[in-house]
């Protein structure tokens, strides 16, 4: 095979990709990809316009659709956010494991020292490897000291650059992590932080109403942080604490740095954005683009984090060189604990689409989500696709990609998903498992049952969710549990209408074992 073939030629002749990416990346005949990967917060399939959004209007991310393959069927592996990135960093369900679930933020490391993910992967294979924006994996091993070395963390898991966000920002601590370090902290003014018992002297939105800028409800009640009370409370750091209005430029930035600085040789970037997760303050010029109030001002602010991120690839010339992937990290949810106004001001806008429910739920609002790639001369513009594609496959993908074996005990749930990423497979998956997160399941007072999660296979058009405890909703969405299983013919019931289980015994039994072997074996990735 020539070297001076085309990249699409490359790729598109021979049995498969898997094969392309080994005889040519791995031999050095040619450059492998760019891989870039931004993760939205909490957006949902209908939420922006080439998916159907009609009341707000994304020009960047039309555009990645129009010149490469827009996914609709494509699933976040959890319906809350640390469980998929959890899954989108190691390629293993985070329901295997009990503590993966939404985490405070002085929780400890989930991802340790030694674990296979993604950048380790990458990186042996010659990347320069970062992450930029929201983290929500946990940080140390157990008390941390953020005012000093902030370890285990991004840097011991295989990424070379970290610049992010320790949680949620509706969580304390409410600062920039560069590295090992709190990015301009004053060593006078030491932060302290606490989930148990408030530290300081700092107002809070439950002492101190008449200093908040924003309303909140559930909980949101903590240390008030740029007008804002937070999740839980923090004393010290001021200098340090972000403005909110400020963080879409400034972590955008810092992912165009990273691009700049490793133009020069295969890179991976992780920009995990803070849009759309409240407090939604969306930086002034947004404001009003919208008439959907702040919730719809982020979405447009999303987009033009998405159109700089496009336009810096210009620039730098690296187009036809970068395979870039959007995606969310979960589906839909409009009062996520302040009062802004979204649930009032959706009017017809449907943020998922035609499915039913959002975050935190195991029915389909909850984990179909956007998923673009692009990557020019390799993925034909224009196209959609319906293939079955999850993000805990972007592990065994990206593998095949850039040539690197997987050893069996790594990436357990991930398969080799590539030919559907480039648009070349028309299926994808045979099956795909849900769930939502344990931590809703012990917020909603879920019933015990054989497992910590609420589970659902996917396969051959149809949908069963494990029987879980009483129906329940958390934040205006519905979990997804019932005392009996749940079947649906989401081929051609989409929005999970019609139960069809009491009509198709059978089929519930047969889908319950696969389910459960699935559950208790430990791995659904086949040892080749």
């Amino acid at each position: 095979m020539s070297a001076n073939l085309s990249r699409r030629q490359f790729l598109l002749a021979g049995a498969s990709a898997v094969a392309l990416s080994s005889s040519v990346f791995a031999a050095g005949k040619r450059r492998p990809p760019n891989i870039v990967v931004i993760y939205a917060d909490d957006l949902g399939y209908g939420d922006i316009s080439c998916y159907g959004a009609t009341r707000v209007h994304t020009p960047n991310l039309d555009r990645l659709a129009a010149e490469g393959l827009r996914m609709t069927n494509g699933h976040a592996p959890s319906a809350t956010c640390t469980p998929s990135r959890y899954a989108l960093l190691t390629g293993e369900y985070a329901w295997r494991h009990e503590g993966v679930k939404i985490l405070p933020g002085d929780a400890p490391a989930l991802i340790l020292p030694g674990k296979e993910t993604v950048p380790n992967m990458l990186r042996r294979a010659g990347y320069k490897t970062g992450v930029v924006g929201k983290w929500h994996l946990g940080l140390g091993t157990g008390t941390m000291d953020w005012n000093g070395t902030i370890a285990p963390g991004p840097l011991e898991i295989g990424f070379d650059y970290a610049y992010y966000i320790p949680a949620t920002i509706d969580r304390v601590p409410c600062v920039y992590v560069d590295g090992h370090h709190v990015v301009g902290l004053d060593p006078a003014d030491p932060i302290r932080v606490d989930y148990r018992a408030k530290v300081g002297t700092d107002p809070t939105g439950r002492e101190n109403p008449d200093r908040l800028r924003m309303r909140y409800d559930d909980g949101h009640d903590g240390t008030i942080i740029d007008g804002v009370s937070r999740i839980g409370w923090m004393s010290g750091g001021k200098a340090a604490r972000w403005a909110d209005e400020d963080m879409a430029d400034h972590l955008t930035g810092k992912a165009i740095g990273f691009m700049e600085q490793n133009r020069e040789r295969p890179f991976f970037l992780y920009f995990a954005t803070n849009e759309i997760h409240v407090p939604r303050l969306p930086a002034p010029r947004f404001r009003g683009a919208t008439d959907m109030g702040p919730r719809g001002d982020s979405i447009v602010e999303l987009d033009w984090c998405v159109g700089e991120v496009i336009n810096a690839l210009d620039r730098l010339g690296l187009v036809d060189d970068t395979l870039l992937i959007f995606s969310s990290d979960n589906g839909p949810v409009l009062d996520d604990g302040y009062v802004d106004g979204a649930v009032e001001r959706a009017g017809g806008h449907k943020p998922a689409g035609p499915y039913r429910s959002g975050k935190y739920s195991v029915y389909d609002g909850g984990l179909q989500v956007p998923m673009i790639a692009r990557w020019p001369g390799a993925i034909t513009p224009g196209q959609t696709s319906s293939a079955l594609i999850d993000h805990v496959d972007l592990l065994a993908s990206f593998a095949a990609l850039v040539g690197q074996p997987l050893a069996a005990t790594t990436g357990l749930d991930s398969f080799n998903m590539l030919p559907a990423l480039l648009g070349q497979d028309p299926i994808g998956r045979s099956y795909v498992i849900e769930d939502t997160s344990t931590s809703v399941s012990e917020k909603a007072s879920l019933a015990a049952s054989g497992s910590p999660s609420v589970l659902a296979l996917v396969s051959d058009g149809w949908k069963l969710i494990a029987a879980h405890g009483p129906e329940t909703s958390f934040h205006g969405n519905e979990i997804g549990t019932a005392p009996t299983s749940q079947l649906y013919h989401i081929a051609s019931d989409p929005g999970e209408t019609r139960n069809l289980a009491g009509q198709q015994p059978e089929r519930v039994a047969a889908m319950s074992r696969k389910l459960e072997t699935y559950r208790v074996s430990g791995r659904t990735r086949p040892i080749a």
